[in-house]
């Protein structure tokens, strides 16, 4: 497939034990003008290998499978300084599974359910592709129950409590405040009316507040948020 005018197409790359299924997305994927598959991997060592080669812009990445799973592949490729520019969209069976946060936490842009319809695959490509939130409010809410549930806290081989300190203290009051809703699961439009200004505004706070913190998208903000206990899960 090639790209309409002169955008390129959006290069992506398969990862999935199951031929049957990198068959289905292949089919769905080079259906669209915009996109293209350009490999395919059957595990996580050749899903990283395929990165490296291709330069994908996407990877569609399986968070089981045998050998490398998706979540050590994940964690090589958001490694790798020149693989800087690829994101990763995490594939489960279910939304929110045990590796969810250790998938973000690896520097996925988010994840979607392989149940998901066509048009959600494909928008999810596109949204992760320009760099945009790929988690969903709901999605969002269901993280914060996954971090519920074990138990909250810091991942030991991230960052210190100072370190987070003192990224946190290069916010400003509102981008803070801006911050923890989005933690919250709440989306741009939802954070606009609750603070009685424009999306746009909201969009701009997120912007910054992602560079100042070093955040790939909105699901690193959920993960930072939590880590950092600027956000402590709640039980309801």
């Amino acid at each position: 497939m090639t790209g309409t005018g002169a955008t390129p197409p959006i290069r992506v790359l398969l990862a999935d034990d199951q031929a049957l299924l990198r068959s289905a997305f292949r089919v769905l994927v080079d259906s669209e003008p915009d996109m293209e598959v350009v490999a395919e991997a059957a595990d996580g060592a050749e899903a990283v290998a395929r990165a490296r080669e291709t330069k994908a812009d996407v990877v569609l990445m399986d968070i089981r499978m045998p050998g490398t799973d998706g979540l050590a592949a994940t964690r090589m490729i958001t490694a790798d300084p020149e693989l800087s520019a690829v994101r990763i969209v995490m594939l489960t069976t279910f939304e929110v599974d045990e590796y969810v946060v250790q998938s973000l936490r690896a520097g996925a842009s988010g994840f979607l359910g392989k149940g998901a319809e066509p048009e959600e695959l494909l928008g999810a490509i596109r949204i992760a592709h320009a760099g945009e939130a790929l988690l969903s409010p709901a999605a969002t809410k269901g993280l914060i129950a996954t971090f519920l549930a074990q138990g909250g806290g810091a991942d030991p081989e991230r960052a210190t409590a100072a370190s987070y300190g003192e990224r946190l203290g290069a916010l400003t009051a509102r981008e803070r405040e801006v911050l923890v809703l989005v933690a919250g699961g709440l989306s741009n439009d939802e954070i606009a009316e609750r603070l009685d200004v424009s999306p746009l505004t909201v969009k701009t706070h997120v912007n910054r507040t992602m560079a100042k913190l070093g955040a790939r998208d909105r699901a690193q903000l959920v993960v930072t948020a939590y880590e950092s206990g600027l956000v402590r899960p709640r039980v309801e």
